[in-house]
């Protein structure tokens, strides 16, 4: 794990940002084991093979998380935004329970061909 991730984390004032960026870290490192992190533009990015795989960001009332490869991803309607490419956005709101089994799904498949 790549302190300036941990300290990104550590540094988020709002608990429940705090808390979701935690366990999205850790459904990363579980979903890709092979995955490395930095902090890139100021905000956690996640590669496999040198190629981004995730990256999470905050802001004033959500926490954002893209899934990058992600184009031949079949996804929940109305849970996702498309990004730019072949990225997959969806923000997660304070008290809207977080489906992490499936971005952990979703996480997998993507990184697969990376």
């Amino acid at each position: 794990m790549n302190e300036e991730v941990t300290n990104f984390i550590a540094q988020i004032k709002v608990p429940w940002q705090a808390e979701i960026c935690s366990r999205l870290r850790e459904v990363i490192h579980e979903s890709i084991p092979e995955v490395t992190e930095r902090i890139q533009y100021g905000k956690p990015h996640f590669l496999k093979n040198g190629k981004y795989a995730a990256v999470i960001s905050t802001a004033k009332g959500w926490v954002s998380f893209s899934i990058f490869n992600a184009a031949a991803l079949e996804v929940p309607e109305g849970q996702f935004e498309t990004g730019s490419g072949d990225r997959l956005t969806t923000k997660l709101l304070e008290g809207k329970t977080v489906d992490y089994e499936l971005l952990s799904s979703l996480l997998k498949q993507a990184s697969a061909s990376l």
